[in-house]
């Protein structure tokens, strides 16, 4: 029992201090409830979220124009210019169906016409202009994982992904009970005495304004019994409890003996002025909060005292944009013709400087608005930014989350977001950056300072190994970790049935089978590679070799849509879209990290997550891997000193 204390001077971080812990060892905690996706805006996701459909769910033409087969203009120069007459081309306009046998879109502008048809003088590539099935995001990817706020941009993702409700954090409900004999309703018109009762007109604006929902209780005249009886009420209906007034010494103050009745009292009295006579206790697990009557010493103490726990009952921290100069972590390139606002991601490198890396992602992919930091304001008639020169930004998220986040720049695995979201569950205070960039991209990235953690499973066809040699090829100064993760299967993903009857790569190059690829400096791409080569196959011989897609469910998202037959890629990803899978190997899935951010508060809870009961039962629940000791450290390679 905490020792009661009537009208004590508690210091305010003391009172705030004590008055949590107090609730947490009483069982405060949050509801949840389901809600229309187009009502979540500002409200918290309660679980991981996963995409219900691919987005674009076919393949669209991204620009007006004509839909041609790109190997028709091939050749096509300014001296040598390449006439379609009507019927090699179909006229389209952005977000058209591709028509069948057409592979690329040539803008209207790149077309000149004429009576004989329509002149090209360029050639176009296959798969210009058009967004992919699941180019935004695939289906049963995680949109967004528990704990998250949701944004204007999620909303968006989260419809393109056909969710259309999802499980919130329920909006704590306030009661408010006035009480006092001079208070009267307002509106009447108050004699002597009498006092207008519009604190709690205040109390629900500033509620509102935090994500609560404030309910305002009838005036309770100062009798004990009337007050006990109205706060047992409160308690039953409500989250949370605000008995307003009464909270003095005077004769008729009994909001401290009213919650002690009932209850405990935490603290009674802060060392602040106004809000000195405020009470702090619970009824059982609800908050119940004595408030001065005094309207500016209510607001100090909601402001200093309640907010914090409203905080609790929404589980998220407040969030203020800033806008502030950061470093370029990449060289960015810019047309001269527009005054560009980029989605970009945050960070601090090896230096300790902030840096920004853009996020390379078309304008419909709506997804890499909640994926981003920052947006990175490029001027008009800028040729971009090399890499180290300062940038302005305007931040979408505070710098002190920002400081909190591991940036994970490499390989797309769906494990990567399950950790995320088993992260978020355990700690609130840690947050995930990811981006797909490949394995190549991961070990570049972790080499400049870019990234704190990089996916990497890149083979070494001369001894079989994984990681190692890239590693020390491309890092050779050192300063990095190699952390033990998964095994994992690879294989071609098929449709369900194997209609082609698809059994190794060497099925690949038949007539008619459609690749789907992934891009380059991925180790799957990687992999593939290797693998034709042992095949003695071309990449030439394979129809769709050149076809890149980002991520492993993006490949089945292409192939359980019928727009490809086969792709090389991971079991989880094959089992999502429920489609075949023939095995081709076992492969190492392997974190980079850089030594200097071992230490990082942050970074040690991802590593410690990847160890975790619960997440490796999400992996076997996934399919497809299999584990050691997923955390440990493989190899050190410690930060060579520079020769001066």
């Amino acid at each position: 029992m905490s020792k009661y204390e009537y009208l004590s001077n508690t210091q305010l971080h003391e009172a705030l201090r004590t008055y949590l812990a107090f609730l947490e060892e009483r069982g405060l905690t949050f509801r949840t409830e389901e809600i229309p996706v187009t009502e979540a805006l500002g409200r918290m996701s309660a679980r991981a979220v996963y995409a219900r459909q691919s987005s674009p769910h076919y393949t669209a033409c991204a620009m007006d124009g004509i839909a041609v087969a790109a190997s028709r203009t091939f050749g096509a120069t300014e001296t040598t210019p390449v006439l379609l007459r009507e019927g090699e081309f179909v006229r389209v306009d952005t977000g058209d169906p591709l028509p069948e046998s057409c592979n690329a879109v040539v803008m209207m502008e790149d077309c000149v016409e004429s009576d004989e048809g329509i002149t090209l003088r360029a050639a176009a590539a296959p798969w210009q202009h058009i967004r992919q099935i699941g180019e935004d995001v695939s289906a049963g990817d995680m949109i967004l994982p528990s704990y998250i706020v949701i944004e204007p941009a999620t909303i968006g993702a989260l419809l393109a992904g056909g969710v259309h409700s999802i499980e919130a954090i329920a909006k704590p409900r306030v009661g408010i009970i006035p009480t006092g004999d001079e208070i009267v309703p307002v509106g009447d018109n108050p004699q002597a005495g009498e006092i207008p009762e519009s604190n709690s007109a205040i109390f629900c604006a500033m509620l509102q304004r935090w994500g609560a929902a404030g309910v305002v209780y009838p005036v309770v005249k100062d009798d004990p019994a009337l007050i006990q009886a109205a706060v047992q009420r409160v308690t039953e209906e409500c989250d949370l409890v605000l008995l307003c007034a009464g909270t003095s010494a005077g004769r008729d103050d009994g909001t401290a003996a009213a919650i002690r009745a009932l209850g405990e009292v935490c603290v009674h009295g802060i060392a602040i002025r106004p809000g000195k006579p405020a009470v702090l206790g619970a009824v059982g697990h609800k908050p119940v909060v004595g408030v001065p009557g005094y309207p500016v010493s209510g607001i100090i103490v909601l402001e200093e005292l309640v907010k914090p726990v409203i905080d609790r009952l929404l589980k998220r921290e407040r969030e203020v944009a800033e806008s502030v100069c950061v470093k370029m972590g990449r060289r960015y390139v810019s047309s001269l013709k527009y005054r560009e606002f980029v989605r970009a991601t945050l960070g601090f490198d090896s230096e300790g400087s902030l840096t920004v890396v853009p996020i390379q992602a078309g304008a419909g992919v709506i997804t890499s608005l909640t994926k981003a930091d920052c947006i990175l304001d490029v001027p008009q008639n800028s040729e971009g930014f090399e890499a180290g020169e300062r940038a302005h930004v305007r931040l979408l998220k505070p710098i002190d989350r920002i400081a909190r986040t591991v940036r994970i720049l490499g390989s797309h695995d769906p494990l990567i977001d399950e950790a995320v979201d088993e992260l978020r569950r355990g700690d609130i205070r840690a947050y995930v950056s990811s981006a797909h960039v490949g394995s190549m991209g991961a070990i570049l990235a972790i080499g400049r300072g870019e990234g704190q953690l990089g996916g990497v499973h890149l083979l070494d066809e001369k001894d079989g190994s994984y990681n190692v040699s890239y590693i020390e090829r491309f890092i050779p100064d050192g300063g990095v970790a190699l952390i033990e993760c998964v095994r994992r299967s690879q294989g071609l993903i098929v449709a369900k049935g194997n209609p082609l009857g698809i059994r190794s790569v060497a099925d690949l190059a038949k007539p008619g089978v459609r690749y789907a690829n992934r891009q380059r400096g991925a180790g799957t791409r990687v992999l593939l590679d290797y693998l034709l080569r042992q095949a003695n196959i071309s990449p030439n011989q394979i129809a769709g070799y050149d076809r890149e897609e980002l991520t492993h469910t993006a490949v089945a998202a292409q192939i359980a849509a019928g727009s490809a037959d086969c792709g090389l890629g991971i079991l989880s990803a094959a089992r999502m879209y429920d489609l075949d899978f023939v095995p081709a190997c076992e492969e190492t899935y392997d974190l980079l990290v850089a030594l200097s951010a071992m230490e990082q508060p942050q970074v040690r809870a991802f590593l410690r997550v990847i160890a975790s009961e619960p997440f490796l039962r999400r992996l076997d629940a996934l399919g497809g891997y299999s584990y050691d000791k997923p955390g440990r450290i493989k190899k050190i390679w410690p930060e060579k000193q520079q020769e001066s």
